[in-house]
């Protein structure tokens, strides 16, 4: 072979290894230039999200009943709460019925007697958001003069009745008045009156119930 023909072959050689590199270097780095093949993407991943627990209703008559020491003036009161009605049936549109009793004495006791001229309940609906618009209040007026006795050992009794309230109310707050009148001395026919206030709340069943949207 000639010289000519030699340096033609070489020169071949040398553009076939050319168009081989070049075509390397479109296709990118090759592998083992990036120890593998690109870098993985890193995705981001939501954290898990929990709902708040919600707020436990309070329920004074939980264990059945409950007893309040009250003071108004001279006049100590003992009073009890309880309920005939379970409380898994104090449903918002059940009648709920709550009874109370009470006895009194008076520091100084120098004979004189108390007597009870008014209980009022007035009955509250609510839940943790909001307070509903109170229900009618109902009250015992006492039917003699000057009212009932209610000086140990004699006692007052009485039964209020809870009526319907919002399917949104998750409680109730009953709000008592008691209005005593107290003798001013063991004879007199003056008495003082003296006002005690009191307050429990019951657990609504099932309460917390959207309110129903009007219809058009």
């Amino acid at each position: 072979m000639g010289d000519g023909a030699r340096r033609r072959r070489t020169a071949l050689s040398a553009i076939g290894i050319m168009t081989a590199a070049l075509a390397l270097s479109a296709c990118g780095a090759p592998p083992w230039a990036t120890g593998g093949g690109a870098a993985p993407v890193e995705t981001a991943t939501a954290a898990p999200t929990t709902a708040p627990a919600p707020k436990p209703v309070p329920n004074d008559l939980s264990s059945g009943s409950t007893q309040r020491p009250l003071q108004a003036g001279a006049v100590n009161a003992t009073v009890d709460y309880w309920s005939k009605l379970s409380m898994d049936r104090w449903t918002a549109t059940a009648l709920k019925p709550v009874s109370m009793s009470m006895v009194t004495t008076v520091t100084p006791n120098d004979g004189q007697k108390v007597y009870l001229q008014r209980a009022t309940m007035t009955a509250v609906p609510g839940n943790a958001d909001q307070s509903f618009a109170p229900l009618d209040p109902q009250i015992d007026e006492s039917s003699v003069a000057p009212g009932y006795l209610v000086l140990d050992p004699y006692s007052y009794s009485q039964t209020f009745t809870i009526g319907e309230v919002p399917p949104g109310a998750t409680f109730v707050t009953l709000q008592f008045t008691y209005d005593f009148l107290v003798q001013t001395t063991p004879t007199s026919s003056e008495f003082a009156k003296q006002t005690a206030s009191d307050s429990i709340t019951v657990a609504i069943s099932g309460g917390g119930e959207p309110e129903p949207s009007a219809s058009s």
